[in-house]
């Protein structure tokens, strides 16, 4: 009996090599290399096992395709549709990945349930649980709706259920625990995972079942399994979070129907997933009153405006070398804004430690932060509060110039709506806002005329 061939594919990029090598030759990733069983080389003129053929679709101009407007399907979960660009695509794979427990399961637990009140056809398909687990976990939730689950991991038997079944919308918890059986490689590899997804993806486009996929994710939070697995898919969805906190943002990496920039968020309580139609009330109802250090910034996340509270401790420091520690905005920006503080506003930060934190879990990404992270350094180095009805918003330049944000008009709304009554924003927004009755804006050209209007 001939002995079994082994490969070794890289589970970054699905690159194979008879051998194994510490650094991919594909990706350049270090200790990605995992050993499987190599596929049986098939027949000249036979097609293989893991190939089908063509759908014989025929080529149309583009002008002749039908449109639709009703292939959107809305999950009944306000949140959810506000990420996914309206609602359900007809034929649609998302595939949606987070950290164990954030509440991945139990969030298409709750949508599939809905789309189960509202007349669809949905199948969840688990690969993890028995289907009395899924039951106990759904009594939880109180889902109590004609859902039909299926605990299967292989992929020819949930194939052949989708197509016996014909649900319009089909969950699969996880991915990484769907197996062909034709493959000798063991579930979660890259071969079963890229092959099963490709099987999956056909059978969307086939059938019309738009599919939500659940991914595991690594240590460094991207999802296992190759690369191209988040190329194959539709839409990427990530939970970001922590466990320990109630808080949970769903936020899209990519959505071929709708827009990247868009988030969702979310309250773990003990009966599932709970929207938060207004978050920058909910991150600013706990903020300190009175303390130094705090400043309140709106910031965009998509077509949403989002107040929240940005921190800052600055203490002196007794080694030779200042600590910075930075939770929810990036190290090197707050680097470079410590230093424009220090040669454009005359303020000592090279003897002080500096501590940044944006409470509720958020990550400010948008250089319109520069401004409020500079108020809040600037606040706890005087020990001077900011007042609780100020909001500051601004890019800051290397020259301590304050430059224009965009969609400025969206933020002063929403912050005359929640009662602020004095911000702070770039004089080139200034001229040309419009200001809403009750809310005094006061426009900046730099730093130090910043500082100096805040004390």
């Amino acid at each position: 009996m001939a002995k079994a061939k082994s490969v070794y594919a890289c589970s970054a990029c699905g690159f194979e090599s008879p051998r194994w090598v510490g650094r991919c030759p594909g990706c350049g990733a270090w200790n990605t290399m995992e050993e499987s069983l190599a596929a049986e080389p098939e027949k000249p003129g036979k097609i293989a096992a893991n190939q089908r053929p063509g759908t014989g679709a025929k080529a149309l101009l583009i002008r002749d395709i039908p449109e639709d407007s009703t292939l959107r399907t809305p999950t009944g979960i306000g949140e959810l549709d506000r990420v996914l660009g309206g609602g359900i695509v007809e034929g649609g794979l998302m595939l949606i990945g987070g950290d164990p427990g954030i509440g991945k399961s139990t969030l298409l637990l709750q949508a599939a349930d809905r789309l189960a009140m509202a007349g669809q056809k949905v199948l969840y398909v688990s690969g993890e649980e028995s289907s009395r687990q899924i039951r106990l976990r759904a009594r939880r939730l109180g889902v109590e709706s004609d859902l039909w689950v299926l605990s299967e991991n292989a992929l020819d038997a949930i194939e052949e259920k989708i197509r016996t079944l014909q649900p319009d919308t089909a969950v699969i918890d996880s991915i990484q625990t769907i197996y062909r059986p034709e493959m000798a490689s063991a579930p979660g590899s890259v071969s079963q995972i890229r092959e099963s997804t490709s099987l999956i993806m056909r059978l969307c486009k086939e059938t019309g079942t738009s599919v939500f996929l659940v991914g595991h994710v690594t240590k460094d939070g991207a999802i296992a399994g190759p690369r191209m697995l988040e190329h194959m898919v539709d839409v990427v969805l990530y939970f970001e979070g922590d466990r320990q906190q109630d808080y949970r943002l769903l936020r899209a990496v990519k959505n071929r129907f709708g827009s990247v920039n868009e988030l969702g968020v979310f309250r773990m309580t003990g009966k599932g997933m709970q929207e938060v139609e207004n978050p920058s009330e909910e991150l600013l109802s706990h903020r300190a009153k009175g303390a130094s250090g705090s400043v309140v910034f709106c910031g965009m996340e998509g077509s949403r405006p989002l107040l929240c509270d940005v921190q800052a401790l600055a203490s002196p420091t007794y080694f030779p070398t200042p600590r910075r520690a930075v939770n929810g905005a990036d190290t090197g920006r707050t680097a470079l804004l410590l230093a424009v503080l220090e040669k454009r506003a005359g303020l000592r930060t090279y003897n002080q430690d500096v501590y940044i934190n944006v409470a509720g879990g958020l990550e400010l990404s948008e250089p319109a932060a520069d401004l409020a992270l500079c108020a809040a350094v600037a606040s706890s180095l005087k020990d001077r509060p900011v007042g609780p009805e100020i909001a500051v918003m601004g890019e800051v330049g290397l020259a301590g110039e304050v430059r224009t944000v965009p969609q400025c008009d969206r933020r002063i709304n929403e912050c005359a709506r929640l009662g602020f009554t004095t911000l702070i924003i770039p004089r080139s927004n200034a001229k040309r806002a419009d200001v809403p009755d009750g809310l005094r804006v006061i426009g900046v050209d730099t730093v130090a005329q910043m500082i100096s209007v805040l004390f």
